[in-house]
């Protein structure tokens, strides 16, 4: 079974989607924010940062992804190279988050020999687009907790950040399809929505075995 690609605008269940899938189907989760905020750590002079440029961010995120992806979704981890990185058979995560930059991902997959993401992922794409501002800063104070970079902000700034986030939904709603993305609208009855894509992950997985 391939492995996932779960793309789309914030706070759509990305990360629950991820933890559904995992405790389901036993998929390994990888949260793309982790890894940003790693490298904001880590390597600083990169401009790999958390809820600042989103562009800047995918852009400079974008050749580990390519590589990242392509090492770890091959059958023998070769890659490149003339040996073995060790990896598992079948070896199965799910990546979640929001700064992909697929131009600049494309061209190193096809260094591997990836022409298309479909060829080696089941790909998601989760979004927002019929959630009103004030249905936005409602979800925001309701569900926000100290890992939320948007948590304890003020009334006016959530605004802010909601106007964008609709925005941001509406763009990624194109981009992704342009990409092949299977896009679902998590809107209205988000935890049923999320039911329905792990079934038809299910159904493919025993479609793929049969």
């Amino acid at each position: 079974m391939k492995s996932i690609i779960i793309a789309g605008s914030a706070r759509a269940g990305k990360s629950t989607l991820a933890r559904k899938i995992n405790e389901e189907l036993n998929y390994f989760a990888i949260g793309l924010d982790k890894l940003v905020a790693t490298f904001q750590e880590a390597y600083p002079q990169l401009n790999i940062r958390l809820a600042w440029n989103r562009r800047t961010t995918a852009a400079n995120m974008a050749p580990f992804l390519g590589h990242f992806l392509s090492l770890f979704s091959s059958v023998d981890g070769r890659g490149l190279l003339p040996y073995s990185y060790g990896a598992v058979k079948e070896n199965k995560f799910v990546l979640e988050g929001t700064y992909f930059d697929f131009e600049k991902i494309l061209p190193v997959l096809k260094m591997y020999g990836i022409e298309a993401l479909k060829d080696n992922f089941l790909l998601i794409g989760l979004v927002q687009n019929k959630k009103t501002v004030d249905e936005f800063v409602n979800d925001f104070k309701k569900y926000d907790t100290e890992d939320d970079w948007t948590y304890g902000f003020s009334d006016d700034d959530l605004r802010e950040i909601a106007e964008d986030e609709i925005s941001f939904s509406r763009y990624m709603t194109d981009y992704l399809g342009q990409h092949g993305f299977m896009i679902y609208d998590t809107s209205v009855e988000r935890e049923q929505v999320l039911a329905q894509i792990i079934e038809a992950i299910k159904l493919k997985i025993a479609h793929t075995i049969s």
